[in-house]
């Protein structure tokens, strides 16, 4: 059994297609955030509804099918905000119903092995950011009886054993932010000696066609230029507020 497990699509078509035209696998497992970012929302979306084995919602999905607006003028917060609209324009009606259907969180068993998937935290499945910290996760998994678990959100890769549990984080497909702008992804699958084992994995894709596809929208120019770095980089810089004053009224950097 070769099971592919994504999360944190957000709209990049062409790092999704990389991926699933260099894997094979037997289930695929989604993490949630299929949108925002990127602008290319529909073919990420129908793509996720016709291989993923199972798939969750995560924070991104939820407010875009619920239709909430973000204000922000720095950072991801400002990010997420204005490229809302667009996604919201590109998307069709029977897609954010899709969205909206979307479990929260889902507990299966593949092979003996019982998985609870979650976007963020067993605790606050949508928007709590799970640091890669043992002591964290073992206060969180006190009442799981899941053994593994899967999660997203926080776009940083990790497997990490807590107890006799495993969770794991295996990045952000569609926009990395641990320094590295390759495509972020996990596979688990029998090792030589049967046992399975979990590879944290990573592709490059063709940035420039995600990028093209950002500056040729109309979003205003200072997102379209911060979009472009944390494509090409892997990150963000803290922007220059300036740039973004007139752009929005308030906001963070750590919308996820």
């Amino acid at each position: 059994m070769r099971i592919l497990l994504l999360a944190d699509i957000h709209a990049n078509w062409p790092a999704l297609k990389a991926v699933v035209e260099s894997e094979t696998f037997d289930t695929c497992l989604v993490l949630g955030d299929l949108v925002d970012y990127g602008l290319e929302p529909a073919p990420c979306i129908d793509w996720v509804r016709q291989h993923a084995t199972h798939s969750i919602r995560g924070n991104h999905d939820h407010c875009v099918a619920q239709a909430v607006k973000v204000q922000g003028k720095t950072g991801f917060k400002y990010l997420s905000g204005v490229t809302r609209s667009l996604t919201q324009e590109r998307l069709s009606s029977e897609d954010r119903r899709y969205l909206g259907t979307l479990p929260i969180t889902r507990r299966l068993a593949i092979e003996n092995t019982r998985f609870l998937l979650v976007h963020a935290t067993p605790r606050d499945p949508l928007d709590e950011y799970a640091i890669n910290d043992a002591d964290f996760w073992e206060r969180r998994l006190h009442d799981v009886d899941s053994q593994v678990l899967c999660v997203g959100h926080t776009h940083h890769p990790y497997v990490l054993e807590v107890g006799e549990k495993l969770v794991i984080n295996p990045g952000s497909v569609g926009q990395p932010r641990d320094n590295d702008p390759r495509a972020s992804y996990a596979v688990i699958a029998p090792d030589d000696r049967g046992q399975a084992r979990v590879e944290l994995k990573r592709i490059e894709y063709p940035v420039e066609e995600t990028v093209k596809t950002v500056l040729e929208s109309n979003l205003p120019e200072p997102a379209k230029a911060l979009l472009a770095e944390v494509f090409r980089t892997g990150g963000l810089a803290k922007p220059d507020s300036s740039k973004l004053r007139s752009e929005s009224p308030s906001g963070s950097l750590s919308e996820a």
